[in-house]
């Protein structure tokens, strides 16, 4: 399983994408979350939109769901294909009408301009989580479990193979989240001020567990070199 870094930036950031993730395993592709401009954030790390199978949505934020617009646009125009969407149910309630039906509800026809109604099922194929189990998404069974967080999120955790990877999503320090994660073999973790989860709370875990958590959605300012922690770095690829 491989994990690419697309972005690791907070909703904030004047340096780097947002965090955006590419998981990848026999050849199948799953995004996690979907900020603008989403096929600059994917040509950055040599892929498009074409390249990805599936994505993972974990909430309704903008930082991590304003590209899929473009994204639903890009598949039904150019690969004549709808996108494949994997979320909870909650976030899929919201998706349409309180995100994306103002820009894709209404399309007009190339020759006579005639206005032609648009839903949600229109631009992508859904796949609904589960907090009761898994589902397969490709050759990934997928988790999820609610985080703590301003709206509905949602923390995943992706099995494929011999190994799994858990992403914590946008979340206050959660220990029963952790815990969660922790059965996984690599962790990936936000950090950020307000209500999110501090990085002093991180760097006070056991070790052991430590050496399995990268960081992401972290500010601008955060001491990348000086964390005890591992971020990850935008741009690159790791093994899981």
């Amino acid at each position: 399983m491989k994990l690419h870094a697309l972005g690791v930036g907070d909703a904030f950031t004047a340096r780097w994408w947002t965090t955006c993730v590419v998981v990848e395993h026999e050849g199948f592709r799953l995004m996690i979350d979907c900020p603008h401009p989403i096929r600059r954030v994917l040509g950055d790390g040599g892929l498009d939109v074409g390249d990805i199978d599936a994505v993972a949505l974990t909430h309704l934020h903008a930082d991590h769901s304003s590209g899929l617009e473009g994204f639903g646009f890009f598949s039904h125009f150019a690969l004549g294909r709808r996108a494949r969407l994997v979320a909870h149910p909650e976030v899929v309630a919201e998706l349409w009408p309180s995100h994306l039906a103002g820009g894709m509800r209404q399309l007009i026809d190339a020759v006579h301009h005639q206005p032609h109604a648009h839903e949600l099922a229109d631009f992508f194929d859904v796949t609904e989580l589960s907090e009761a189990g898994g589902v397969s998404v490709g050759p990934f069974r997928v988790e999820a479990r609610r985080t703590v967080h301003h709206i509905p999120t949602f923390a995943l955790r992706l099995s494929a193979g011999d190994r799994a990877l858990g992403w914590s999503s946008d979340t206050a320090f959660d220990p029963g989240l952790i815990a969660w994660l922790g059965e996984a073999d690599r962790v990936v973790h936000e950090t950020n001020h307000g209500a999110h989860t501090p990085y002093a709370k991180l760097a006070a875990l056991p070790e052991a567990l430590r050496q399995r958590m990268w960081l992401t959605h972290y500010p601008d300012a955060f001491d990348l070199d000086g964390s005890v922690i591992e971020p990850l770095r935008q741009g690159q690829v790791y093994e899981v």
